[in-house]
């Protein structure tokens, strides 16, 4: 029986079962670091132990460096209390090829792991503050989502108007921990977003300077901390890539198999989801702008990609994120929703939905990307559309990944609309796919049935995937009627016509009247979404 804690790896079982343990005294790694931190990540996700994680822990392993990370968690305390201190930090990454080959290795390279929360742990909130105001922390990176930038909502309005003591919002706490570092010395940092969200650095910087300038103003905050963030400190842009779906049953079996103890999924009250062990894809890239003020680690040794510029960032993040990808997998768990398809490799393996993609990969996003410099677009496409998605190994849902698409859409299908001008009118992909995405807001799959793919959730969400703006955007589809076409009316109308959903109003390039009649095609009855799609790709 093989036991996922420091004492369990000296047990000779690691490696008799193929599973690659630490080369580098853990130890002795655990004491540098906590006496002084280079790197803290904060919002420690499956992704980070996927890929943030472990690309350092290639640079202890090499001897690059001697030193690991601080993990803070800010949202969920179980995720430290019933993954990160059961297991002394460790964690079991399974990265999944599409021949079905795994290759397993223990991430061992957390020295500590923090729940900072100045509310109800005042303890941990106080030492996740001393590692930010230690002089050598060179860099803190973040992996929160989408919805983790959003400072609209009423925590964040919260947090600006009681100040920054007791934090609730991510941002909120970014900030403090800033000023505690201004406070306590006034050291520069590099607080790196590595989320899969467009302009990330900007978003981070602009998140955190809206708590900060806001506190200032109120008179909380020394005036000279606004001059400090503007001079000390950077937001570099990122762009990161590796498919890493929620923790699987099958992948969880297969360790158990292999008698590792205490492989459980959980679901924490806070709806997080989370294992001892993360599964990943065998294809990852992460490139970032070259901008830190208190120096950084080696990461190219660990094959990261640096730029110059934001602008040399956002070529790679529109190949990725625009074009070559992103967009291929919303166009699939789109229809893929409708069509109640279990996984991505379901929804590419569809003779009619790999079609689509193809033809709106390489018909029209391809054609408006720039050449970023250091990968090549057709063979990241290439990659894309061969290797990755139609990865049978990898259990990746279109539910997951359809989640809050209406923070997506811009970008993953406005720049290219965008960058098409005047001959926008002549796409067909993209406004079919936006055209189901209207339809898949009905909550009806294409046999006429409710979709239910989280029956535990309270309604709605029982029917699908949350969205920041469901209510909303349900609201404008409700009336509509299966089988009743003329009920559509000029329902999508506000959908269609937000610019700053879409980044364009759809029916000044010439695509609204085209997606509201692809739309009244797919609502025809049961079945007219995929009789819709075989007649406009014919």
């Amino acid at each position: 029986m093989a036991v996922l804690t420091e004492k369990g790896l000296t047990d000779s079982y690691w490696q008799k079962i193929g599973i690659k343990i630490p080369g580098f005294n853990i130890a002795s790694m655990k004491k540098r670091t906590k006496a002084s931190p280079r790197w803290i990540h904060l919002a420690p996700s499956n992704l980070f132990r996927a890929m943030v994680a472990p690309i350092q822990q290639q640079l202890l392993e090499i001897g690059a460096v001697d030193y690991g990370m601080i993990a803070v968690e800010t949202y969920d305390q179980e995720v430290i209390e019933q993954i990160y201190k059961p297991h002394d930090n460790l964690s079991l990454q399974v990265v999944m090829y599409p021949d079905r080959r795994k290759d397993l290795m223990v991430v061992s390279n957390i020295a500590d792991s923090v729940f900072a929360d100045a509310g109800s742990n005042h303890s941990e909130w106080e030492r996740a503050l001393n590692y930010f105001a230690c002089p050598e922390l060179q860099m803190v990176s973040i992996t929160c989502t989408e919805k983790g930038y959003d400072i609209q909502n009423d925590q964040a309005k919260w947090d600006l108007k009681n100040g920054y003591e007791c934090p609730e919002h991510i941002m909120a706490k970014a900030a403090a921990f800033a000023y505690h570092r201004y406070k306590n010395g006034r050291y520069p940092i590099a607080f790196v977003s590595m989320d899969n969200v467009s302009e990330n650095g900007l978003k981070f910087s602009n998140a955190v300077m809206t708590f900060c300038r806001r506190w200032v103003d109120d008179g909380v905050m020394d005036p000279g901390f606004m001059y400090y963030l503007n001079s000390e400190v950077s937001f570099p842009w990122t762009m990161i890539d590796r498919i890493t779906p929620r923790p699987a049953e099958n992948v969880k079996e297969m360790l158990e198999d292999k008698d590792i103890e205490g492989m459980d999924i959980i679901t924490t009250a806070k709806g997080t989801v989370i294992a001892p062990f993360v599964n990943t894809e065998h294809i990852s890239y992460l490139v970032i702008q070259d901008d830190f003020p208190n120096g950084r680690p080696p990461l190219e040794k660990a094959g990261v990609v640096f730029c110059h510029s934001p602008e040399d960032v956002a070529r790679y993040e529109k190949m990725k994120v625009g074009a070559c990808l992103n967009p291929i997998q919303t166009t699939l768990c789109i229809f893929g929703c409708l069509f109640n398809q279990e996984h991505i490799y379901n929804t590419i393996a569809d003779p009619l939905l790999k079609k689509l993609v193809y033809r709106q990969s390489y018909d029209e996003s391809l054609p408006v990307v720039v050449h970023p410099g250091g990968i090549e677009p057709e063979e990241f496409l290439r990659e894309v559309l061969e290797e990755r998605l139609p990865n049978p190994n990898i259990p990746d849902t279109p539910a997951r990944i359809i989640t809050d698409t209406s923070q997506k859409v811009g970008v993953r299908y406005g720049d290219t609309i965008i960058a098409h001008g005047e001959n926008a009118k002549k796409l067909i992909c993209i406004p079919l796919a936006i055209a189901g995405w209207c339809r898949y807001l009905m909550g009806i799959d294409d046999d006429g049935n409710l979709m239910n793919y989280n029956p535990a959730a309270p309604p709605p969400l029982n029917r699908w995937s949350p969205d920041h703006l469901l209510e909303k955007l349900t609201g404008f589809v409700s009336g509509i009627k299966l089988g009743v076409p003329e009920s559509a009316g000029d329902k999508l109308k506000p959908i269609l016509a937000d610019s700053e959903l879409f980044g364009v109003d759809l029916y000044t390039v010439g695509l609204g009247d085209k997606i509201e009649y692809y739309f009244r095609e797919m609502i025809k009855g049961t079945g007219s979404v995929r009789k819709t799609l075989n007649k406009q790709l014919s």
